[in-house]
């Protein structure tokens, strides 16, 4: 089998996720030339560009750059709750199933979940249904988390009409709402919107620089002056204070200002490569949303999908990642570094192995 590298287009195709992403050539220069200063003392020029310009793209009055995803979204419920509180969130949230339970384990918060539908909503009667009463037997419910796209759910978007109506719903019962916006602009390419509407009723919000932006590393927060005043606490006891951080908010202003113009090339890539595979007579293509694809094999496959992934990967060094058992689904995600010849090459080697 090894034989048939020859054939195949061989530089690694790294499917498994867009957080798999590296830093392109500009990014990699403007991190070595960086101005720098102490972002503790808030005097990173670099820094405050990026945060000052983030705000300003989102529509909200501050930001804070943190570590991670996973960081801002913790950062926010602990400057919006406390503990003891609850928050209604999704059953297959990021923030409930894959942030290793932090709100709970730190913040003393309590998730009460509710179905996540198969367009990524949460129901309106559910998150009403959710809201706890006035009443010293229960925890006040402060808060609801919306995710956009939403990961668990195959990297559907929310739209901007649907997260306004979650917003009045919560103002109305004088609720917070937090958006956890990893792929915001994913979202924004999809809707083909400006992002500020898809977070104009939110009180905070988060998004990554890294996955299809493809900076290296960080995630922005962003709500009021005092909400950011608060979650800087937080991030400092989360041991997120960085120094000179505008090494990586150089690499941040370049994924915020230039790579979110391009998802849509990373969208129309996902449906050429789900179509490729729906031709393909052993495979199921199960979804493709955004630059999200998920699909399975057939039984007449004459393999797992756990061995299928691991042929590709020996063999033409393509990656991908199985989710959901050893005859579940397979997932792939398209970014910056997955181009027209890798999709062609990964067609091409699994053609081959499934014939």
């Amino acid at each position: 089998m090894g034989n048939r590298r020859a054939f195949f287009y061989m530089k690694t195709i790294d499917l498994r996720s867009d957080t798999v992403s590296h830093p392109t050539a500009e990014m990699r220069e403007a991190m070595a030339n960086a101005v720098v200063g102490d972002d503790v003392y808030h005097d990173d020029p670099t820094v405050n560009q990026l945060e000052a310009d983030a705000a300003a793209m989102l529509g909200k009055e501050a930001a804070v750059f943190v570590t991670s995803g996973t960081q801002g979204n913790l950062c926010a419920l602990l400057a919006h709750c406390q503990r003891g509180d609850s928050i209604i969130v999704g059953d297959t949230s990021h923030i409930f199933r894959f942030e290793q339970g932090g709100v709970a384990q730190i913040g003393g918060i309590l998730p009460h979940t509710i179905p996540v539908q198969a367009d990524a909503t949460l129901r309106l009667r559910d998150i009403e249904n959710a809201i706890q009463p006035d009443d010293e037997h229960k925890p006040i419910t402060r808060l609801v988390a919306l995710e956009n796209t939403h990961n668990a759910a195959g990297g559907i978007p929310l739209s901007a009409e649907y997260t306004a109506q979650v917003a009045r719903l919560a103002q109305e019962r004088g609720l917070l709402l937090h958006i956890d916006g990893a792929r915001i602009f994913n979202a924004a390419a999809a809707f083909n919107v400006d992002v500020k509407e898809l977070v104009a009723g939110a009180d905070s919000v988060t998004f990554c620089l890294s996955k299809g932006l493809c900076a290296p590393a960080g995630s922005v927060l962003l709500g009021s002056p005092d909400f950011i005043r608060r979650a800087r606490r937080a991030r400092k006891a989360l041991g997120g204070s960085l120094r000179q951080a505008g090494v990586l908010a150089a690499a941040g202003l370049i994924a915020l200002h230039k790579m979110k113009d391009r998802l849509r090339e990373d969208h129309r890539n996902a449906g050429l490569l789900a179509e490729g595979l729906s031709e393909i007579a052993q495979v199921i293509v199960e979804q493709q949303s955004t630059n999200f694809v998920y699909f399975s094999l057939a039984e007449d496959a004459g393999m797992t999908s756990e061995q299928f992934v691991h042929l590709l990967r020996q063999e033409y060094n393509v990656f991908m990642s199985p989710y959901g058992g050893e005859k579940g689904s397979i997932r792939l995600r398209t970014h910056y570094w997955i181009d027209q010849q890798a999709i062609d090459t990964v067609l091409a080697a699994v053609r081959t192995i499934l014939t």
